[in-house]
């Protein structure tokens, strides 16, 4: 079997050869999109931490009451707030949140418009699927080598590998809500003279809002499985403690602050639960 492994196909080099070249040309580019990561992060985590903490879960508070009408909600995720800032982590939590809220924008202002193309275009999805299928299945941290190579280490190398792992997510439940739109729906607007735009902005899309919300659902709850991952690269947050406690076999500190994590998971995940009615 010497002839198969001597005629090894050059995967690795390839890779290497496109990330070097990429890094060449393409350094102002990964320049301004590192700024603008670091922009969107400060600017998010200034708000996360310059309030009280007390007003911060105040607005989430009103934000749950906005979202969901359900008291009992909000008082869920009142006292999983307070239950994080009994157990000290606080600051971790609103590094979490920001890393999280800005993985949310990113993949929703690339994935719903994607697709929403996709839906259209039946063979752009084909072409799509296994990209997508590989960004999915690809160990998540071989994301993080390009990320450092690109953008060195912290936070907006965490964001990077995130939002590749995630973008899946918003790009399929947002086509899946668009292309389940049924066709009656589609053929009544259509008579009543509802243009192509009409037609996405007044039938597909508010037929399409619970898929597309479980999109940003499911984005909340992939970018918070990536805390601790991107804590390997600098990228500050609730992965930081689990790190630490993984290095120091700290089963008190692990449980704890996975525990935190978890509750961060339940509150984000009540607080944007929509189900069609």
């Amino acid at each position: 079997m010497d002839w198969l492994e001597d005629t090894k196909i050059p995967v690795g080099k390839v890779a290497r050869d496109v990330f070097d070249w990429l890094q060449d040309v393409g350094g102002p580019v990964f320049d301004w999109i590192s700024v603008a990561g670091e922009t969107m992060i400060d600017a998010i985590l200034w708000v996360l931490q310059t309030p009280p903490p007390l007003l911060i879960v105040a607005v989430f508070a009103v934000l749950t009451w906005f979202l969901q009408k359900n008291w009992k909600i909000v008082v869920f995720v009142v006292l999983g707030f307070l239950f994080i800032m009994n157990q000290g982590y606080w600051e971790e939590t609103t590094e979490s949140l920001t890393l999280v809220l800005s993985a949310c924008v990113v993949c929703m202002a690339i994935g719903v418009p994607i697709g929403i193309a996709a839906a259209h275009r039946p063979k752009l999805y084909a072409g799509m699927r296994p990209v997508l299928d590989l960004m999915q299945t690809l160990p998540t941290f071989v994301y993080l080598i390009p990320a450092i190579v690109f953008f060195g280490i912290g936070m907006v190398p965490g964001l990077l590998a995130t939002v590749i792992f995630v973008l899946p997510a918003p790009i399929r439940l947002t086509h899946l809500g668009i292309s389940s739109t049924p066709m009656a729906l589609k053929e009544a607007a259509q008579a009543f003279g509802a243009t192509g735009r009409q037609l996405l902005w007044k039938v597909e899309l508010p037929y399409a809002l619970p898929q597309i919300m479980t999109g940003l659902n499911q984005t909340i709850m992939l970018s918070l499985s990536m805390v601790v991952i991107a804590a390997l690269v600098g990228a500050d947050g609730l992965g930081v403690p689990v790190v630490r406690a993984l290095n120091q076999v700290n089963t008190a500190l692990g449980f704890e602050s996975g525990f935190v994590i978890v509750v961060v998971a339940i509150i984000l995940d009540r607080m944007l639960r929509i189900e069609r009615k």
